[in-house]
């Protein structure tokens, strides 16, 4: 029998009048300072945790206040866009397991006493230092600062994992890259705040620190781009291509940097690019989600491939 002819043309991938099918996320650029100072914070910590168990006390001092000062930030970026930020204690009220905003919020519950006894152990005056309570903190400062170290890599990408678990198309699918790109980015940023205030010689572990931080940071970053279906095209056009593309200039010369900089100008500035840089990928990778709930097409098309795909594996 010949084979029966198709009076309807194939379906397009367009949906209702061409509206987008997904609600822009209300999140404005609040959550991608989050997600940057953050990701600051856990760098931060872990490098003042290192340079006070290699003997370096003004390296440690820059680290560990810039940890306090940016999980603050941090904090406060995040309260603020809550419809209300004064039931913000109300997350602590659970603890679940399923959701990365609950794991979230007890992770930086953990990490923030570390952080902020070794930050303030930084911060006290002198004569305060010598009676039993600067005593004390003074103490507890290393315990604190190993302890927010341990911390600080679930604190630099759990919130890659909070916006995959999201519907938001570009962030979803590269659920398998984010964690990788948020933890380089934090370590690149750590050491970038190191390598800018503390004195040349002892920002050796801050310039090894940066060069791991942003061969991740870019490797994953790219191979995020070259693996992502028709998503992935939400990272490489617009304005999200243009901040991610300055963001890696500015990451990988201030890596190279780190390794030839032989003196504290050329240290510094590396440093100021590293920490704009990887403030550059957090809100590229936030506009970069924003952008793919507008265009229909990041929606429908991968949905008809996946029935696709399912239909012809029945098939087999």
């Amino acid at each position: 029998m010949p084979r029966e002819q198709l009076n309807v043309p194939k379906a397009e991938f367009r949906s209702y009048y061409g509206r987008q099918i997904l609600k822009t996320p209300v999140w404005d650029w609040k959550i991608a300072a989050y997600l940057f100072c953050g990701g600051l914070s856990a760098g931060s910590a872990m490098l003042g945790a290192g340079a006070d168990l290699t003997a370096r006390p003004r390296l440690r001092k820059v680290s560990r206040i810039g940890s306090l000062v940016s999980v603050l930030a941090s904090l406060y970026f995040l309260i603020a866009d809550l419809g209300r930020p004064e039931r913000f204690h109300h997350m602590l009220r659970v603890a679940k397991p399923s959701s990365p905003m609950s794991m979230g919020t007890w992770m930086l519950s953990a990490y923030g006493p570390g952080a902020g006894l070794a930050g303030v152990a930084e911060m006290m005056p002198r004569r305060l230092r010598r009676k039993w309570v600067g005593r004390l903190v003074a103490w507890a400062a290393r315990p604190a600062g190993v302890w927010a170290a341990a911390t600080a890599p679930g604190v630099a990408s759990y919130t890659a994992v909070l916006l995959s678990q999201t519907a938001v198309p570009a962030w979803r699918e590269a659920h398998r890259y984010l964690p990788f790109v948020f933890t380089g980015s934090a370590a690149a940023s750590g050491a970038g705040l190191g390598m800018l205030l503390a004195p040349y010689e002892e920002t050796g572990p801050a310039r090894r620190m940066a060069v791991l931080g942003a061969g991740l940071e870019v490797a994953a970053s790219r191979a995020m781009e070259h693996n992502m279906g028709i998503e992935g095209e939400a990272y490489t056009t617009g304005r999200p291509h243009r901040l991610r593309q300055l963001s890696e200039v500015l990451t990988v010369g201030g890596a190279v940097g780190a390794v030839l900089g032989r003196n504290r100008a050329v240290t510094a500035v590396s440093g100021a690019a590293l920490l704009v840089g990887s403030a550059l990928q957090r809100f590229g990778v936030f506009e970069a989600g924003v952008a793919s709930t507008q265009d229909p097409r990041y929606v429908v098309v991968p949905q008809r491939e996946r029935l696709n795909a399912s239909s012809r594996a029945d098939a087999k």
